[in-house]
C-alpha cells in the first residue's frame, strides 16, 4: 500500500514502550522486551480495520453521503490521515476505560495524540534513510515472543486481534515501526555515547552518590532549536498552567497528559525507579531535598522546561548472590564427527570417569572442544545463576557436590558437567560500580536521544493542516 501522494508506505499506528539498558563500553541500549511486547499488546486496537487510501470513500448506503478520509498533517514526504488519529485516539480512550476523567478535553488529547504519531513518523522515516531494514523474519520472530509474554499462541495473539476489530498486517507493521525505532535509537546511542572507567571512579568516588534510587515523574515542556524569545516565554507560561493545575487539584498523571510533549505523557509521565545519579545534575540537588508527593517548579533545561514529581525513593540495597562451580566436557558434532559419533565420544568419557575414575581434568584438556574451559581442565571457575545458559544451569541444580551428570544435549553439543560447589557471595560493590556505569549511560543515553529527536523534528518539514490540531501558538501558521 503506498501514501495517496505516491511516496511511499503507510506506516501503522505507533505504540510508545520504553527501554531499559545495559551499558559496556562504548554503550550498547538493549531494550527490555517484556515491556515491548506488553506494550504493544495493550494497544492492539491500534491494528483495527485496514487504513483507507486519502480520497477512498468508506462504505455507506448509496443514499447517504460518503465520507472522505483526509490528510490532517504532512510529515516530509509523508502523511497522517484523519483514520490514523482517530483509531490512535480509540487507543487511548480504550486504555484509559474507566478513567476518563485523567484525560484532558478532546481537542487538548487529539493534539497530543497527533504530536506522537508525527515523531513515530519522523524516526521511521529517519532510520529508512538510515538504511535501517526489518526483514519478515524479525517480524515473524517479535510477534511470536509477543504471544508468549502474554501466554498465547502465534495464532491466538492473531484471533484475539480479530476479535477487537484489528488487522493483524497492521499490526505487524507497526511491530516492524517498533523495531526499526529502537534500531535508530541504538544507533544514535552507539554513536554518541561512551562510558569510561574513569567517569565510574569519579562517580564512585563522590561523597554524593549512594546508588539509592528514586522513582519520578516529569512533564516536559520542549522548546525548538535555536528558541526565540517569546517561543521561551510561550513553552514557560505553559510550564507554570501546569503546575498552577496541579496545585489546584490535577493529579500529575493528568497533567502529564495534558500538557508534557513527552513520548511518556500519554502514561502519566513515569519514568520509573531510576538512580538518582541517572537525573541530570543540575536537577539533583533539587531531588535531593524533596519528600515524596512534591513536585518541582518548573526548571529550565537546554531543551526547554521540566516539571519533576518524587513518586518514593529507596535505599541501595545489598548485593548478595547465588554462585556455583562446576567444570564440563563438550563434545561438537563436525564436519568429521557425526552427531551420532559425539554422543558415543561423550558417553565413553563419562563411563571413563565414573567407572574407571580417570581424570576429569585431564580428559577435559585431551578431548573436550569448549575453547573458553578445556585448557583449564574444564574449569567453568564461580559463575551465577544461567551464565552459561538454563540447560546447563538445571543439570548443575539437579547435582550435589562433586556429582557428574549423564551426558546431555545442549545447542547441537553434547555435555557433561560436574559440579564442584554452591557458595552465597557479597557482590554490593561490583553491582555499586554496575550500577555507577549504568546510571552514566542511562544519562548520556537519555540526552543524546532527545537531542537527536529535538533535530530531527526541527529540520523535518511539519504541516499541520488542520487549525484546531495546531498548538494555539501555531494557528495562522504553516
Amino acid at each position: 500500500m503506498t501514501h495517496p501522494s505516491g511516496t511511499g508506505p503507510r506506516r501503522g499506528r505507533p505504540t510508545h514502550f520504553r527501554t531499559h539498558a545495559v551499558f559496556h563500553e562504548p554503550f550498547r541500549a538493549r531494550p527490555n522486551m517484556k515491556q515491548i511486547f506488553t506494550s504493544l499488546l495493550l494497544l492492539l486496537v491500534l491494528a483495527a480495520a485496514p487504513l483507507q487510501a486519502q480520497m477512498l470513500p468508506q462504505k455507506s448506503k448509496p443514499d447517504q453521503p460518503q465520507m472522505i478520509d483526509r490528510i490532517v498533517a504532512v510529515v516530509n514526504d509523508g502523511v497522517i490521515l484523519q483514520s490514523d488519529l482517530d483509531q490512535a485516539m480509540n487507543s487511548v480512550m480504550q486504555q484509559y476505560a474507566g478513567h476518563a476523567d485523567k484525560l484532558p478535553p478532546r481537542k487538548i488529547l487529539e493534539r497530543q495524540v497527533l504530536q506522537r504519531l508525527i515523531l513515530m513518523k519522523l524516526q521511521v522515516q529517519k532510520a529508512a534513510e538510515q538504511g535501517v531494514r526489518i526483514s519478515n523474519q524479525d517480524v515473524s520472530q517479535a510477534t511470536e515472543n509477543i504471544a508468549r509474554q502474554n501466554h498465547m499462541s502465534a495464532q491466538q495473539l492473531q484471533q484475539a486481534i480479530a476479535r477487537q476489530g484489528g488487522s493483524f498486517a497492521e499490526f505487524q507493521q507497526q511491530v516492524a515501526d517498533q523495531i526499526m525505532v529502537q534500531r535508530l535509537r541504538d544507533s544514535v546511542i552507539r554513536s554518541n555515547v561512551t562510558i569510561t572507567d574513569a567517569e565510574v571512579d569519579n562517580l564512585l568516588k563522590n561523597p554524593a552518590y549512594s546508588g539509592a534510587q528514586v522513582r519520578l515523574a516529569h512533564i516536559r515542556i520542549s522548546t525548538p532549536s535555536g528558541a526565540s524569545s517569546s517561543d521561551l516565554q510561550a513553552a514557560q507560561q505553559k510550564a507554570e498552567n501546569a503546575v498552577q493545575a496541579i496545585r489546584g487539584g490535577m493529579s500529575f498523571a493528568s497533567a502529564a497528559i495534558q500538557y508534557s510533549d513527552a513520548d511518556d505523557a500519554l502514561k502519566g509521565g513515569d519514568l520509573g525507579w531510576r538512580s538518582l545519579d541517572e537525573v541530570p545534575p543540575a536537577f539533583v540537588d533539587i531531588i535531593a531535598k524533596m519528600k515524596p508527593g512534591q513536585i518541582t517548579p518548573p526548571l529550565r533545561g537546554p531543551n526547554g522546561y521540566q516539571i519533576l514529581e518524587l513518586i518514593a525513593r529507596r535505599a541501595a540495597p545489598a548485593k548478595v548472590v547465588t554462585e556455583y562451580h562446576a567444570r564440563q566436557i563438550l563434545i561438537k558434532p563436525s564436519e568429521l564427527v557425526s552427531e551420532q559419533q559425539a554422543k558415543q565420544k561423550i558417553e565413553d568419557i563419562y563411563h571413563r570417569i565414573v567407572d574407571k575414575h580417570q581424570d576429569f581434568a585431564k580428559l577435559a584438556k585431551q578431548y573436550s572442544d569448549d575453547d573458553t574451559t578445556a585448557n583449564n581442565g574444564g574449569d567453568m571457575d564461580w559463575f551465577q545463576a544461567n551464565e552459561w545458559g538454563t540447560v546447563i544451569q538445571e543439570k548443575i541444580d539437579s547435582l550435589k557436590d562433586g556429582q557428574i551428570s549423564k551426558p546431555f544435549q545442549v545447542q547441537g553439543a553434547w555435555d557433561i558437567v560436574q559440579r564442584l560447589g554452591v557458595r552465597q557471595k557479597d557482590r554490593t560493590e561490583q553491582s555499586r560500580r554496575k550500577q555507577a556505569r549504568q546510571a552514566i549511560g542511562n544519562r548520556k543515553a537519555s540526552e543524546a536521544y532527545e537531542n537527536f529527536l529535538r533535530q530531527l523534528r526541527s529540520d523535518a518539514y511539519i504541516n499541520i493542516r488542520v487549525p484546531s490540531l495546531r498548538e494555539p501558538a501555531q494557528n495562522g501558521k504553516t
